[in-house]
């Protein structure tokens, strides 16, 4: 009985109260837009104000300028489209500090603009965007104008001077898909990554290659140089082809560390699935250990056990490469975890891969450039600008500390 009449209350309600959600947010939308209309608007006569250094209509000895009435233009905001009354003057322009003369749309919806299509959203998929957010459709005549604007502050970006010194650079990079004669080509985005003596990382360079061979990596490491790049004191990659003759031609008093997960997966890849548990916990187990020392001493007593478990190749994997991945045990015990893998720039190269793959295949090479460019600038001046990544200053004692060493042994 309870229920029943809980029922017919609030059918007897439902019959009271009706909210239209639709004109409800029709009217916050006019007044958001009036709001932001005559706010413009009042800015617009006190600039117009302090030029002539008179109000409106005020006879003053001070005056400067007078007004000539005003002439009227659209305005598209996220707000939506608003209409200026832009004051005349009658000896001088009216030029506005506020909006920029002749602008038509709002900076911030410009930027959209242009990060969308970065972010890889085709120009029609544009097109409907805008029109149903702002009410406008944007032209693909304004879309490639925009991007070009955005390509042009992209490229000053990554050909600015770098200052400083890096003691840690990370270099990687990133196969992307490109459309070449009517077919389909591999085309290489390489990135260095580099750890200042501020703690804060920097996004150093990156460049087009047409694969991550010798050639690529030398021209890389060549445009790096030229740009300011001094001697790192430790380079942190996987082992690709060319970029350890490249290191060793460009920047010959660096050290190398090879990234530990990329070895393991190196030496993983001629073990059988049913042992690749045990021996990956055997790796591990080199890394470890207190010191180099030691580490080799794992090393070829894990060789041995691989040999013993008839794991010949896996075992001479092991020999060969262990010297790579022990580089970091020459600096801070306190860096260790960030400069014996190269996983931290890995995550970066996923965040580049999810953005490119609604692409598919580029147009051209620059293309693929611009987009992994913008990501890496967005990345850099927004995840890394306020987290320092690493205490530089047990680096700066060790150094000391080697210097002093030295001094002692030539006296």
């Amino acid at each position: 009985m309870q229920n029943a009449e809980s029922a017919q209350s609030d059918k007897n309600l439902n019959n009271v109260i009706k909210i239209n959600e639709t004109k409800i947010q029709e009217h916050l939308g006019q007044m958001v837009r009036s709001t932001v209309e005559e706010t413009l608007n009042a800015m617009l006569d006190a600039e117009a104000d302090q030029l002539c250094n008179a109000q409106k209509y005020e006879r003053s000895d001070k005056r400067a300028n007078g007004r000539a009435g005003h002439y009227q233009r659209n305005f598209h905001t996220k707000a939506g489209d608003v209409q200026l009354n832009i004051p005349k003057l009658r000896y001088a322009k009216f030029e506005t500090a506020i909006i920029e003369r002749y602008k038509r749309r709002e900076s911030s919806v410009e930027e959209s603009l242009m990060e969308m299509y970065l972010a890889g959203v085709s120009v029609r998929r544009v097109e409907d965007v805008t029109q149903a957010l702002w009410g406008i459709k944007v032209s693909a005549g304004t879309v490639s104008d925009l991007n070009q604007k955005m390509y042009e502050r992209i490229e000053a970006w990554r050909n600015e001077k770098i200052t400083g010194q890096y003691p840690y650079v990370y270099l990687d990079g990133i196969s992307l898909k490109r459309t070449w004669g009517g077919e389909v080509r591999n085309v290489a985005i390489l990135v260095a990554v580099g750890v200042g003596q501020d703690g804060y990382r920097d996004i150093l360079g990156v460049a087009e290659g047409c694969k991550e061979d010798k050639a690529g990596w030398s021209s890389f490491l060549a445009y790096l140089k030229r740009r300011g790049l001094t001697c790192p004191d430790l380079f942190i990659s996987d082992k690709c082809i060319g970029l350890i003759e490249s290191l060793a031609e460009y920047y010959p008093e660096a050290k190398w560390q090879r990234c530990t997960v990329h070895w393991y997966c190196n030496v993983l890849s001629v073990v059988p699935r049913g042992k690749m548990k045990e021996v990956a916990a055997m790796l591990k187990a080199i890394h470890a250990q207190e010191d180099a020392g030691a580490a080799r001493i794992k090393a070829a007593a894990v060789a041995e056990k691989l040999e013993t478990m008839k794991l010949y190749k896996a075992a001479e994997k092991v020999r060969q490469g262990i010297n790579e991945t022990l580089s970091y045990h020459d600096f801070p015990r306190e860096h260790h975890r960030h400069i014996y893998t190269n996983n931290p720039q890995e995550n970066i190269m996923k965040q580049i891969r999810r953005r490119t793959r609604v692409v598919g295949a580029f147009p051209d090479g620059n293309s693929a450039l611009m987009l992994a460019a913008a990501r890496l600038r967005h990345i850099a001046g927004t995840q890394w600008g306020l987290k320092r990544y690493m205490n530089m200053e047990r680096l700066t004692e060790l150094k000391r500390e080697h210097s002093e060493k030295l001094t002692v042994v030539a006296g």
